[in-house]
C-alpha cells in the first residue's frame, strides 16, 4: 500500500467519524484490522491491501489527530470557505479538508504541496469539479495566509 491509498483510507475514516460521531479510538480499533479490510475489499478495491506498519501508523495519526484538533480544523475551514457555513459544505469535501489541514499543520514530514495535490486528486474521485476547485481554493488561501514562507 502506498501513502496515497493510506491517505484516502484515512479520509474515509475521518468521514465516518464525523458523520457518525464514533470516537477515533473506537473506529480505528474496529476498522484498522485485517478482517475489516478483507470484508471491505469485497466491494471496495481501495481496501485490497492491508496497510503495513508505516501506513497503519499514518492512518492512526491522521484519524486521531483530526479528532483531537477538530475544533481548530473546523475553524480554519469556516474561515477560508468564505460565504459557506461548515454544515453546508459537502461532507466528503469537509473530510478531505480536515485530513489535508491536519497534515499541513501537524505533519512537517509531509510537504505542503504534496498534501494539497493529494487532497485535490482524492477529491476528483468523489466530488464534482466545482467542489474540487472549492477545496483547492480553501487550501491555497489557507497556506498563502498562514504559511507564506512555504513554497513547496
Amino acid at each position: 500500500m502506498n501513502r496515497t491509498t493510506a491517505r484516502e483510507i484515512a479520509m474515509h475514516m475521518v468521514f465516518e467519524m464525523t458523520f457518525t460521531g464514533t470516537p477515533a479510538a473506537e473506529l480505528l480499533e474496529r476498522e484498522l484490522t485485517e478482517e475489516s479490510f478483507a470484508l471491505r475489499a469485497e466491494t471496495e478495491p481501495l481496501y485490497a491491501e492491508y496497510p503495513d506498519g508505516d501506513n497503519s501508523a499514518y492512518i492512526t495519526r491522521v484519524v486521531a489527530g483530526v479528532e483531537k484538533h477538530s475544533a481548530e480544523l473546523e475553524e480554519y475551514i469556516s474561515r477560508y470557505a468564505k460565504g459557506w457555513r461548515l454544515n453546508r459544505i459537502d461532507r466528503v469535501a469537509a473530510a478531505i479538508l480536515r485530513v489535508c489541514l491536519f497534515e499541513i499543520l501537524y505533519m512537517p514530514d509531509v510537504p505542503t504541496g504534496a498534501a494539497i495535490n493529494e487532497a485535490v486528486e482524492i477529491a476528483k474521485g468523489y466530488v464534482d469539479e466545482d467542489v474540487v476547485k472549492f477545496i483547492n481554493g480553501i487550501l491555497g488561501s489557507f497556506v498563502r495566509e498562514k504559511f507564506p514562507e512555504r513554497e513547496d
